[in-house]
This record gives C-alpha cells, sequence and structure tokens, in this order.
C-alpha cells in the first residue's frame, strides 16, 4: 500500500467513477483500476460497487476511505510543515470563516489582511463552526474564525474582538427613543433563528432563554441575509450581531436595533488554529490585521447604530 493508491481510492469516491477519478490523477483508467484491485486484495475489502461507469463506496468500506483522506491529508501537512518551518509568511494562508462573520468583517479587514502579510496569500472557506474546527484539527486549514470556544487543549485561541447583539425588527416596530433592550424583556416567541448548526442559534437561543426554540413560526434560515429579509417584511425578530446589524442599515432604512444588555448579550470572536503550529508568526500578524481592522469596523458601527 502507498500513497499513490490511496490518492486514487479517495479519487475515485469523489468523482463517482473510475474514468473521472482517472483524468482528475493524469493516469490511464487501466492503471488506475489496475492499483484499485490491489489495494483491495491487500486489504481483503471490496472498496467500490461498480454499475457501468458510475462507482460509489461500499458501506463497509467508509471507514477505510475516511482514513485514506485522513492520510493524504497528514502526508501533506508534512511537506507543508517542512515549508513553513524554512519560512512561516512563505506560501498560502488557508483559514476558514464562520457565515456570521464573513461577509461583514472580511470585505473591511481583507486589503489591510493583505498588505500585513505581502507574500502570504489567504485562501479563505465559509462554513458552519464544527466543520471549520474539523478541518484545522486535521491540517486541511491553518487557522479559523469563530464565535464560540473550541473546546479542547490542542488549539490554541487568539482573542479579536467583543461584538454586541442587537435585537433586530421591522422599522418602526420598536419604542421610540428607546436605543436598548435588556436580556429579560426579549419576546423568544419573535425570534427568527438560523439552522442548527451555526452557533449564533445556539447563542440566541441561550440568551432568550429559549432552549426549546420559540413558539412562533418556526424558521431555520441558513444564512442571515435570509433572516434579514424576514425582519424586514414583520415576520419577527432577531438577534444579529453589530458588523451585519451595521451593514443592514447602511443598505437600507427598513430596519431598526436596540442593543441587547446584561449577561450573555455578546460575543467574543476568536482565531484558533492548532498548538505548536509552525505558521503561527503568519498567524499571528493576520490575528494583529483583523484585531484592528474589526475595532475601527465596531466603532463606526456603533457611532452609526446611535
Amino acid at each position: 500500500m502507498n500513497l499513490r493508491d490511496l490518492e486514487y481510492a479517495v479519487a475515485v469516491a469523489d468523482h463517482g467513477g473510475f474514468g473521472r477519478a482517472a483524468a482528475a490523477c493524469n493516469v490511464s483508467q487501466p492503471t488506475l483500476s489496475g492499483q484499485i484491485l490491489k489495494l483491495e486484495a491487500e486489504l481483503g475489502l471490496r472498496l467500490f460497487e461498480r454499475a457501468g461507469r458510475s462507482a460509489r463506496v461500499e458501506e463497509r468500506a467508509a471507514g477505510v476511505i475516511a482514513e485514506a483522506r485522513a492520510a493524504l491529508a497528514a502526508a501533506g501537512n508534512v511537506a507543508a510543515a517542512a515549508r513553513a518551518a524554512r519560512d512561516p509568511f512563505a506560501g498560502p494562508l488557508r483559514v476558514g470563516v464562520i457565515a456570521t462573520v464573513a461577509p461583514y468583517l472580511l470585505p473591511l479587514a481583507l486589503p489591510d489582511a493583505m498588505k500585513a502579510l505581502p507574500r502570504t496569500p489567504l485562501h479563505l472557506v465559509e462554513d458552519l463552526t464544527d466543520r471549520l474546527i474539523g478541518r484545522v484539527s486535521e491540517g486541511g486549514l491553518d487557522a479559523a474564525v469563530i464565535a464560540s470556544d473550541a473546546q479542547s487543549a490542542r488549539f490554541a485561541a487568539v482573542p479579536l474582538y467583543e461584538e454586541p447583539f442587537y435585537w433586530v425588527s421591522a422599522h418602526g416596530a420598536r419604542p421610540r427613543r428607546r436605543k436598548t433592550i435588556g436580556v429579560g424583556e426579549i419576546d423568544a416567541d419573535r425570534l427568527l433563528l438560523l439552522a442548527e448548526g451555526h452557533c449564533l442559534r445556539d447563542q440566541a437561543l441561550a440568551l432568550c432563554g429559549a432552549a426549546k426554540g420559540p413558539q412562533g413560526a418556526d424558521v431555520r434560515a441558513m444564512s442571515l441575509e435570509t433572516i434579514r429579509h424576514l425582519a424586514a417584511a414583520g415576520q419577527g425578530a432577531t438577534l444579529a450581531p453589530l458588523l451585519a446589524f451595521a451593514n443592514w442599515r447602511r443598505q437600507g432604512k427598513d430596519l431598526e436595533g436596540l442593543r441587547v444588555v446584561g449577561r450573555g448579550a455578546s460575543r467574543l470572536v476568536r482565531l484558533v488554529d492548532r498548538r505548536n503550529n509552525a505558521r503561527e508568526p503568519a498567524l499571528e500578524a493576520l490575528a494583529a490585521s483583523l484585531k484592528a481592522s474589526a475595532e475601527r469596523a465596531l466603532a463606526a458601527a456603533l457611532s452609526e447604530s446611535g
């Protein structure tokens, strides 16, 4: 068994067929098929169910393919670690960002980050917290920007900024001249929520004391932008981080927000990575740049929000 055999097996799993996998690996189909047969014989397990030109992973072989992916990632990390040890600023930096941060921070922060890391292209991935943490753990990402605790001693975390929450609803729905709302005053039954997997959903439920969710419309949106339009249409209210709310206000006056005050009325956004990461100097420079950009953006947003 060698890494090339594992690469072929993963390619067949990814492309759903031997011909497409062979093209992706730049080898002939007979060569790839022969190596897969040898690998199956060595493992004593059929990896794929063949059906014409298609192939899918046998149910019993799913764990084997998962381990093959991990082995290929680990092998790639060996070369990456060597490059990073020689020069931590050379080469792309792979960074994940959660979906409730990326659209609102990155457009403001990327120009300065690129100046701070001129020899380090940023490869960005937007996804849910758990999936990003998993990819950082496996080495598929160098770091991730998240808004919850990674809850593992394997990770180091650098605080970037504390972001207050706003209770956001359609224009005219809030009492005039009021600027804040206490945690205990929030009406959980009007709460519009993101789908499960978003840390902001869990934070909203915890803040509102609605562990089972609101009793009104059952909305589980995949993006804050969907929530925004529902709130603007008067379908409920939502808990939004300040940078998101400020972005919405700049696009129109159809939403109003009250700053939430009380325990749990903000979230801490962090940059997390694996401890003893060889690219730590580059990540420190990125964290410093993101932190400075976020502080400026938050100050402007607070001023705009009154």
